[in-house]
């Protein structure tokens, strides 16, 4: 969106971190509407001058304007300076805390995910998990924004999360000790050679810097190029618009790759460049329930593409925009100025992003009992002759379900993807040689027949 320029903003499509972009909305008009401030200002002057003890002004004004906006959209929330440095802490990647991104369902307050190795991963914390209290204090009331005031703080310090989940008889506290948070947003490894595996926690300030240079680490500890690669957004709770777009465009060469839609008919639409794609390699993204708002956007345009294959889980719905005005005070506003569509021109809000292929975080019944018995479980079983045994597939040392079935995908599209046709061994080679073709057989016995008519 590009409205006209009046204030430093930020647009957003993450759950708690932002982005600075674009440009403020247009003042309002003062009319009809504005002069029931006059009754706001009665009731301030009342409660001031009457009410039975003294209540300061700011708390006051910043409770009128938060109870305002909690009759809006759940991502549309009040900062107070303390609150509005905090966010831009997030976005930096730098704070105190425990490691959770909050968010709001239905008037309950969740856990949309923890941060890998942070103290609320550590601890089992789970996408999903309700947050009934924090510190004692019941959350019933209580807005994202005061959540992750409340759960942020000095490192060494004690928090009490009362949670609850399904399979929980009752809700069940866990005591986690706040740390520095240092969110690197990429992590990356080789889980089998020449197959990438990056996982992009967060959409930061830096994140596409970072997946280039994971990118050409792990292609040069591959001899240059890849097999293939599993793109992780798991969990990955959103973050900055801008970033998003850059890592899709990491992978997409041209066309859309978002449109926002805003109020009034306003459609901004951002699209993929071919300078700076990385050479084709077949990718399979993963996303999950904790996959929202900025991830989303990456799967969903590399979904609309054909650019990779998605696989997991639906992911968390979030399909608005967010700006972010810094006010007079030091305070700020995050207002749903938007709605983001992929770009087959789905809006994934409520709904989220479908996988191509669903895979449950778990295998749906133990793998062994799928197996069964083998020749070599069976007692006297004859030994191979040449005495040795079968190495194991490296693939079945991963615990990661999802993970393992991503790589499973990659190693099947090598096998086939560039090799569709069948192929045969020759009798003296264990070299496979090209099969004949079908129709040009059929045409050779004809031309046989016809000699032998003939003859």
């Amino acid at each position: 969106m590009r409205w006209p320029h009046r204030d430093k903003i930020w647009l957003v499509v993450s759950l708690n971190a932002f982005l600075v972009i674009g440009p403020v909305l247009g003042a309002a008009t003062p009319g009809s509407d504005y002069q029931k401030l006059d009754v706001f200002a009665q009731v301030l002057h009342y409660v001031q001058k009457s009410y039975v003890e003294e209540v300061g002004s700011q708390r006051l004004i910043y409770s009128a304007i938060q109870g305002m906006l909690r009759s809006l959209d759940p991502h549309t929330v009040f900062m107070t300076p303390e609150e509005f440095k905090a966010m831009q802490e997030d976005t930096s990647g730098n704070f105190g805390g425990v490691g959770i991104e909050l968010g709001q369902r239905d008037g309950q307050l969740l856990v949309i995910s923890p941060i890998d190795d942070t103290p609320a991963a550590r601890a089992g914390i789970l996408p999903g998990d309700r947050i009934f209290g924090i510190d004692g204090e019941p959350t019933e009331n209580m807005d994202v924004m005061e959540a992750s005031r409340r759960v942020k703080g000095v490192p060494g310090t004690k928090l009490t999360l009362t949670v609850d989940r399904d399979d929980f008889e009752k809700p069940k506290d866990f005591i986690l000790i706040r740390e520095r948070i240092h969110v690197n947003p990429i992590e990356q490894a080789l889980p089998l050679p020449g197959y990438g595996l990056i996982k992009i926690r967060s959409f930061q300030e830096r994140t596409e810097r970072y997946l280039a240079d994971a990118l050409r680490d792990l292609k040069g500890k591959s001899g240059g190029t890849l097999k293939g690669l599993v793109l992780d957004l798991r969990n990955n709770p959103g973050g900055l618009l801008v970033q998003a777009v850059r890592v899709a465009d990491r992978f997409i060469p041209d066309g859309v790759i978002v449109e926002t839609r805003g109020r009034g008919g306003q459609v901004e639409t951002d699209y993929a460049h071919q300078q700076g794609t990385e050479a084709f390699i077949p990718v399979v993204c993963l996303i999950n329930g904790g996959s929202a708002s900025a991830s989303e956007i990456v799967a969903g345009a590399l979904q609309d593409h054909g650019r990779a294959v998605i696989m997991g889980t639906r992911s968390f719905g979030k399909g608005s925009v967010q700006t972010v005005l810094e006010l007079k005070d030091g305070s700020g506003l995050k207002l749903t100025i938007a709605r983001y569509y992929t770009p087959k021109h789905r809006s994934i809000q409520e709904h989220g992003i479908v996988p191509d292929v669903v895979v449950p975080i778990k295998p749906p019944t133990d793998e062994a009992e799928i197996q069964g018995p083998r020749e070599e479980n069976l007692s006297g079983h004859l030994k191979r002759e040449d005495g040795k045994r079968m190495e194991p597939d490296p693939l079945e040392k991963i615990d990661d379900f999802q993970l393992r079935t991503a790589l499973y995908y990659l190693k099947m599209w090598e096998r086939f993807g560039q090799n569709p046709v069948p192929r045969r061994l020759d009798a003296d080679s264990a070299d496979p040689a090209p099969a004949k073709d079908p129709s040009k057989a059929k045409a050779r016995e004809k031309k046989k027949v016809r000699k032998s008519k003939g003859g």
